[in-house]
């Protein structure tokens, strides 16, 4: 059973930055082919792709809202992804969820579906 726990969330002021971590357990990445991403959903409305990575980070897809303010990366030794948020703004605030694809998910197809998702961290940025 694979299982993903988001850290990392917080307060922060507008301009700052935050980094969220999501460990996976159940899987050990080295040797599972998994795309990851990250997805948020802030409050009334709908969940929105973030960011993706493919299984050794080669490939990448972000957002149009968050493109040249996140980075997302992994540590498959460490069975980690992250996502650096910097330049954070108020429209960023929202409950941010790690989700990784099934062994036979694209990281494409893993953006329309992800196969398991994280309980989700909050992060809110203040103006």
């Amino acid at each position: 059973q694979v299982q993903l726990e988001e850290s990392g969330g917080g307060l922060v002021q507008a301009g700052g930055s935050l980094r969220l971590s999501c460990v996976v357990s159940g899987r050990t990445l080295t040797s599972t082919i998994m795309a990851m991403g990250w997805f948020r959903q802030a409050p009334g409305k709908e969940r929105e792709f973030v960011a993706g990575i493919s299984w050794k980070g080669g490939s990448t897809d972000y957002g149009d809202s968050v493109k040249g303010r996140f980075t997302i990366s992994r540590d498959n030794a460490k069975n980690t992804m992250f996502l650096q948020m910097n330049n954070l703004k108020p429209e960023d605030t929202a409950v941010y969820y790690c989700a990784a694809g099934s062994t036979s998910d694209t990281l494409q197809s893993m953006r329309i579906m992800p196969r398991y998702w994280g309980q989700g961290t909050q992060v809110t940025v203040s103006s």
